[in-house]
Parts: structure tokens; sequence; C-alpha cells
């Protein structure tokens, strides 16, 4: 069992950064896929970007280059950092965890709250 905890939401303005942190308290295993997804208003949920605990990475088309994963796994933390941030990354954006790429992609059992990202034009 893993809970989720994510900061670093907020409005910025198109061109902008923001760093989302996701930060994992309980089994370890049950994080060794961590990242995120998100919902833009009226569009569903998609994936992201996710970073396993070996360092491998997987990141959706629209934010290749954009945005970079990584974690500190001594505290277990992952970090997304946003950069050229665009008005249609505007959503709400989900810390997620599973035990494998696998379930990550399938469907992560393990979920945050959820933190508001807005970017201005």
């Amino acid at each position: 069992q893993v809970q989720l905890m994510e900061s670093g939401g907020g409005l910025v303005q198109a061109g902008g950064s923001l760093r989302l942190s996701c930060a994992a308290s309980g089994s370890t295993v049950s994080s060794n896929v961590m990242g995120w997804y998100r919902q833009a208003p009226g569009k569903p949920r998609e994936l992201v970007a996710g970073i396993s605990s070996s360092g491998s990475t997987n990141y959706a088309d629209s934010v290749k280059g954009r945005f970079t994963c990584s974690r500190d796994n001594a505290k277990n933390t992952m970090y997304m950092q946003m950069n050229t941030l665009k008005p249609e990354d505007t959503a709400v954006y989900w810390c997620v965890a599973a035990e494998n790429w696998t379930d990550w992609l399938a469907g992560p059992l393990y979920w945050g709250q959820g933190t508001q990202v807005t970017v201005s034009s």
C-alpha cells in the first residue's frame, strides 16, 4: 500500500514553467513506477509521463522535450519539471504509482488527490 501526495500545481503564463512533486509513503514496491496522468476540461484522462525506480521514463508525445521526470528514491519522491507550458497543458494532474510498467500503462492502482495546473495565454 502506498499513499501519494502531490504539490506544485498552480497558475502559470504560457511559456513558463512549473515543477510538480509527488511524495510517496508506504511500500516502495507499490511505487516502482511513478508518474502523472492528467485530464483537461471536457477530455478523457491521459497518460503524461512516468519514471521507474531504475530511471526508465515514458512520455506522451505531446510533452516530450518539455516535461522531464526525475525521482529521489531515497525520499521516495518523484518530480516532473514542466517547461514551455502551453494552454493545452491546462488540466488536473494526478500522481500515480504502480508496481511495474504493465500495471502503469493498464491503469495504476495508486492515485493522489490531483492538483490543478492552469496555463494562461
